[in-house]
C-alpha cells in the first residue's frame, strides 16, 4: 500500500519500515512526494544478539568538542520547530503497521515555552486522515534533518523523556544520507535510542545494514536499575561514532560498542554522512497496538539535540582561519545546506567560523567539508560547504608558507579580487604568494 506522503519511519520491522519509509521520507525532505509500496512481513521478536549488554561503564571524559548541530528548542509556547534545522514528515507507515498519521506544522510537535520540544501522540483524527488500515485512529509527529544537516562521526546525543503505555514507540535515530540513491538497508541506520511501551525500564540501540536489518539488526539493550522507568524522568541518550566503531551510552553509562567484527563479514556502512530523526510512533509490529490500558495523549519531551565533533577522520586542531585584513573564513549565514558559500567576514566567534583541520586532509565546519565546486581546477572556481565525501575536491594542505592548497588543482584558497569586504567569496587560484592567499589556520 502506498504512503499518502513521504516520510521516514523509525527503526526496524520494527524497522522494516525504514527501508521504504526512508526513500519516502527523503522525498518529503526534498519537497517531492512518492508512493512506496510497503509490504513488510511481521517480525516482532528481537534476535538473541540484542540481549541486554553489560552496564555501568562510565563514558570517558571528552576534551572540548566543536558543536556541529544544536537545538535547545527555545521559543514561545506553541511554536513549531525551526524549519532551518528540521523537516516535518507527514503520512502513515504501513511498513511497520504503525497506527498513527504524522501531521504537519505544530499540530503534534511544538515548543512548550520552557526550552523543550513536545511531540504529542493523540487518539484523534481531526483531518479525516486515511491510513493503510482505513480511517486513522491516532496522530503524532516525526522530524528529520535531511537536506539541512548531516554528520559523519562525532558525539550525537539527545536529552529526552519518553512517553509511557502499551503501543508507544519513541525513537531517536539516524539514516544514511544516500538513502534516496541506494535505498534501505544499504544506506545504513543507527538507532541511538528506541523504547517500546511494554518495556518501560529498557531502551535499545541498534545498527541496520545490508544483511542485518529489521529484526536481524545488531544491537543491545540497556535497563534501568531498581525498577525505575524511563518515562519518570529525563535521560541522555548518545552514541560516540568514529571510523569502524560506534559506542552507545545512557546518562554517560556505556552499554555496547560495535565494530565491523560484529557483522560476520557483512558490509559496514557507517563511514559516511547520516541525518537525524526524532519521532513518536503509535503501534506497530514490535510494540503492538495500544489497548484499554493506554492513556492518551502521550508525549515525547525533548530538552535538546546536540552533535559535537568526536573521534575519527574529522578530528584535528580546531578554531578560526584568519586571512586578509584579519578577517575569518566564514560559512554564509551559518547555513548547512550543500553548496552554501564560503566567504570572508569579520570574526565573531560563532560556529560558522569554527574550522577543524582534520587528520584526513579535509577542513570542516558545521559537520561538513570545505569543497571546490564541482571538483573544478580552473582559476576562479568557487569554494563552498558540502557533505564530506572523500573526494579530491575536499582535500587541502596547509603549508608552512601559510597557503591552503587543494592538491588536485594545485591551487590556493584565495579571496576574490583581493577584496576584504564582508561577504567576499573565496575561490581557488594559482598560488602567487599574495596577501589574499595567506591564512592563519589552527595547528
Amino acid at each position: 500500500m502506498p504512503h499518502r506522503h513521504p516520510h521516514h519511519p523509525h527503526p526496524t520491522t520494527r524497522r522494516r519500515r525504514r527501508s521504504a519509509l526512508l526513500a519516502v521520507g527523503l522525498a518529503a525532505a526534498l519537497g517531492w512526494t512518492a508512493a512506496v509500496p510497503g509490504a513488510a512481513a511481521p517480525a516482532p521478536d528481537r534476535p538473541d544478539h540484542t540481549a541486554t549488554a553489560p552496564q555501568g561503564q562510565a563514558a570517558q571524559a571528552d576534551a572540548p568538542r566543536a558543536v556541529l548541530f544544536e537545538d535547545n528548542f527555545d521559543g514561545p509556547a506553541g511554536a513549531a520547530v525551526d524549519g532551518s534545522r528540521w523537516h516535518i514528515e507527514t503520512g502513515d507507515n504501513v511498513n511497520n503497521h504503525e497506527r498513527q498519521w504524522y501531521t504537519p506544522g505544530n499540530d503534534n510537535a511544538a515548543l512548550d515555552g520552557n526550552g523543550n520540544l513536545v511531540i504529542t501522540a493523540r487518539k484523534e483524527n481531526p483531518g479525516n486522515y486515511q491510513c493503510w488500515y482505513g480511517r486513522c485512529e491516532y496522530t503524532s509527529s516525526r522530524l528529520n534533518t535531511s537536506g539541512k544537516f548531516t554528520t559523519t562521526y562525532g558525539h550525537v546525543e539527545a536529552r529526552l523523556k519518553v512517553p509511557r503505555g502499551q503501543g508507544m514507540w519513541p525513537a531517536f535515530w539516524m539514516l544514511g544520507n544516500d538513502i534516496g540513491d541506494i535505498g534501505w538497508p544499504a544506506s545504513g541506520e543507527i538507532d541511538v535510542m528506541e523504547n517500546v511501551g511494554f518495556e518501560p525500564s529498557t531502551v535499545h540501540g541498534t545498527l541496520h545494514g545490508p544483511g542485518y536489518s529489521g529484526s536481524g539488526g545488531i544491537g543491545a539493550a540497556y535497563t534501568l536499575p531498581g525498577g525505575q522507568q524511563f518515562a519518570d524522568a529525563f535521560h541522555t541518550f548518545a552514541v560516540d561514532w568514529s571510523p569502524n566503531r560506534i559506542t552507545w551510552s545512557v546518562d554517560g553509562n556505556v552499554y555496547q560498542t560495535r565494530t565491523p567484527a560484529d557483522l560476520g563479514g557483512r558490509d559496514w556502512v557507517f563511514d559516511k554522512p547520516f541525518f537525524l530523526i526524532l519521532n513518536l510512533a503509535v503501534g506497530g509490529y514490535w510494540p503492538g497496538d495500544p489497548d484499554g490500558s493506554t492513556v492518551f495523549p502521550q508525549q515525547l519531551v525533548v530538552d535538546y539535540v546536540r552533535v559535537t565533533s568526536g573521534e575519527g577522520g574529522g578530528t584535528g586542531p580546531s578554531g578560526q582561519i584568519t586571512g586578509l585584513a584579519g578577517k575569518c573564513v566564514d560559512v554564509a549565514n551559518a547555513g548547512t545546506a550543500d553548496g552554501t558559500p564560503v566567504q570572508l567576514h569579520d570574526c565573531n566567534g560563532n560556529a560558522a567560523q569554527h574550522w577543524t583541520v582534520a587528520s584526513d586532509g579535509t577542513i570542516r565546519a558545521l559537520g561538513k567539508c570545505l569543497d571546490v565546486d564541482s571538483g573544478g581546477t580552473a582559476d576562479g572556481t568557487r569554494v563552498q560547504l558540502w557533505t564530506c565525501n572523500g573526494s579530491a575536491a575536499q582535500q587541502w594542505v596547509v603549508t608552512g608558507a601559510r597557503d591552503i592548497v587543494n592538491p588536485q588543482a594545485d591551487k590556493c584558497l584565495d579571496v576574490t579580487d583581493n577584496n576584504s569586504a564582508n561577504g567576499t567569496r573565496l575561490q581557488i587560484w594559482t598560488c602567487g604568494g599574495t596577501a589574499n592567499q595567506k591564512w592563519n589556520a589552527p595547528s
